[in-house]
């Protein structure tokens, strides 16, 4: 076989076996460093892989790009997808609507499983979370965004006390978290999982309250608000969970008790001047259309 096409063949393979390389070289590596393996012939292997893996995928991404943007513009779903905001946003809640319960569900399970008032708590926050968003879908399918304007307002203000609701049985959950130490050691590779999921659904949530800082939609913006409070809750029970799995003794009882209390603080107080501005704000706007 000419040695050229040999070589082209492994600087371009076809797409699907980039589909199958990406996970497994990221696993492999992963599970390298997780376990400790880094001078063992496993761990030179998942190194050269990851390499190959990196290399092939920078030199397929312009042709990835141009089939993406032919995808965008042909397929009707695709580029709904991406010209109806409406659409996109109803997709999205309701999505979201299904992951937080299904998140719920999760700690529910290690609430019996643990026998923990921890894992209960988290539970039926992300169930209120659910319910807010649930509410949200409901109104964007029966309506396009603008037409109920005063309906629209009064569901914003409304998951603006309903955080202040919550708040207040986070900050009981914050406090016996605190005070009993209640902390689980899990799985490294699950925990980085979790700070993996964590820091994105963080960025992402961020991202988009900046993007859409100045939309005039306030389902959109509750939806926005209701992401990010909730990224900020996996935030804590992540920290708690990382303290457990990676610390090494250094830090004693009380200051951890201090850095879970003073990352609590600051999530409750972020989350209660988020509703109130979403109170004060709405109230403000129902007055114009009253």
């Amino acid at each position: 076989m000419d040695p050229k096409k040999i070589f082209k063949a492994l600087l371009y393979p076809h797409f699907s076996v980039l589909l199958i390389l990406t996970p497994v070289a990221a696993a492999l590596l992963v599970y390298t460093f997780v376990s400790q393996k880094q001078d063992t012939v496993f761990a030179y292997i998942s190194y050269v892989l990851s390499a190959y893996t990196l290399t092939v995928v920078c030199l397929r991404a312009p042709a990835l790009f141009r089939r993406l943007k032919a995808f965008r513009n042909e397929n009707r779903y695709a580029k709904r997808w991406f010209d109806d905001v409406h659409f996109r946003k109803k997709i999205m809640l309701f999505a979201s609507f299904i992951w937080n319960t299904a998140y719920a569900l999760l700690q529910t399970g290690l609430g019996f499983t643990h026998k923990s008032f921890w894992f209960f708590s988290l539970a039926v926050y992300y169930i209120t979370l659910s319910v807010m968003r649930l509410s949200l879908f409901r109104h964007t399918s029966r309506y396009k965004p603008g037409e109920k304007m005063y309906s629209e307002l009064k569901k914003f203000r409304n998951c603006g006390f309903i955080f202040l609701v919550t708040n207040l049985a986070l900050s009981l959950m914050i406090f016996f978290m605190v005070y009993w130490n209640r902390t689980f050691h899990h799985n490294e590779i699950t925990t980085i999982t979790l700070a993996a999921y964590t820091f994105t659904s963080l960025t992402v949530a961020i991202v988009n309250v900046v993007r859409k800082r100045h939309t005039d939609n306030p389902v959109f913006s509750a939806s926005q608000a209701i992401a990010l409070a909730s990224a900020c809750v996996s935030i804590l029970t992540l920290e708690s969970t990382m303290l457990t799995t990676f610390g090494d003794g250094s830090l004693s009882l009380a200051d951890r008790r201090i850095l879970l209390g003073v990352s609590g603080a600051v999530i409750s107080v972020f989350i209660i001047g988020m509703a109130v501005h979403m109170i004060v704000y709405s109230s403000k706007k129902i007055k114009e259309y009253s």
